[in-house]
């Protein structure tokens, strides 16, 4: 995300994945190959499953019609998002289908070396932020302004921040600003990372449950939003200025966010050769309803990715048909 994401919330074999790299590994993905590269004649594809659920639905739907609608053999991999451009870039994956942005990575991969290419949009606008329950913010709703969160610090304690009030982040392999934020905006604040995307899903519900008051680091889109509401605090605007200073300087970050057009990226020599798949996921584009649809199929209604994406793909034939090459 520049603002990145997350840990794996169900089983990567839930995504049919043939092999997967996560956390402390991921780094090593990078020195393997799909087991099913370079194989003559094959109609194979690699693609990248990054590990938040949302990116897990865009490749269970993509991975479902390449190999009903098209033929292919289709090869996922989980790996951390900046592993993940790496991989890319050495062709050990085909196509990323949902990135956040990380500028860095574009130039050295897009601009200079020329070994990635863009894919187009995915059709879906990140966002990430600060948020609190609407029950909290109904009864409270000065706390929707960053300036006012040093009073509520003492009721968003918990046993894990120390004194200070909790900001319940997600895995420490997220790119986040929140470190620098809580910094530079001098709030009593505690960063408490949760673990995984699933972790901070499962303590967030528990504080509904008990409408108990929390601060958390979380996304649009995002299907949990349906089941418990949330409203965002205001931090302090964003800036080019401010994202500028900030990609020299990660530490000097002091605003919100960015708003961001979701991307997809494709290897250079399979975006040119890649034939009717890389056509195909040049052409994958759809709303951020239709990925909580799948999303919350998989996250909250126990189906798996598979059987998630077939259950879209039945439901809108209207939207993937344009997709087909």
């Amino acid at each position: 995300m520049a603002r990145t994401r997350i840990q794996l919330l169900t089983a990567a074999a839930g995504i049919a994945a043939v092999f997967t790299a996560t956390g402390c590994g991921a780094a090593d993905m990078t020195k393997q190959s799909s087991p099913y590269a370079n194989v003559g004649g094959a109609k194979s594809v690699t693609l990248s499953v990054q590990s938040w659920v949302g990116a897990q639905s865009n490749v269970a739907v993509a991975q479902y019609l390449l190999e009903h609608e098209l033929g292919y053999r289709v090869d996922t991999v989980q790996v951390d998002e900046i592993p993940a451009w790496d991989a890319l870039s050495q062709g050990r994956v085909d196509a990323i289908l949902e990135d956040w942005g990380h500028p860095e990575q574009e130039q050295r991969y897009v601009k200079d070396k020329k070994l990635i290419e863009p894919g187009g949009g995915l059709g879906v606008t990140g966002h990430i932020g600060w948020w609190v329950p609407k029950y909290f913010a109904d009864k409270h709703p000065d706390v929707l302004n960053w300036k006012n969160l040093n009073k509520y610090a003492k009721t968003f304690k918990t046993a894990e921040s120390g004194g200070k009030g909790q900001l319940l982040d997600g895995s420490p392999s997220y790119v986040t600003n929140d470190k620098a934020l809580v910094k530079n905006l001098k709030l009593n604040y505690q960063i408490v990372f949760s673990g995984s995307e699933a972790a901070q899903i499962t303590q967030i519900k528990q504080f509904a449950k008990g409408k108990k008051p929390f601060l958390t680091y979380w996304y649009e889109p995002q299907w949990l939003f349906n089941q418990v509401p949330m409203v965002e605090v205001k931090l302090p605007k964003y800036t080019d200025e401010c994202a500028n200073e900030g990609t020299k300087d990660p530490e000097s970050i002091d605003c919100a966010y960015p708003t961001t057009p979701l991307q997809k990226y494709l290897n250079a020599d399979f975006a040119k050769q890649g034939g009717k798949a890389s056509a195909f996921l040049k052409k994958f584009h759809w709303t951020k309803q239709d990925q909580n649809e799948v999303s919350e199929l998989i996250a909250s209604k126990g189906m798996s990715a598979q059987d998630a994406a077939k259950k879209w793909v039945e439901a809108h034939p209207d939207v993937w048909k344009k997709w087909m090459p």
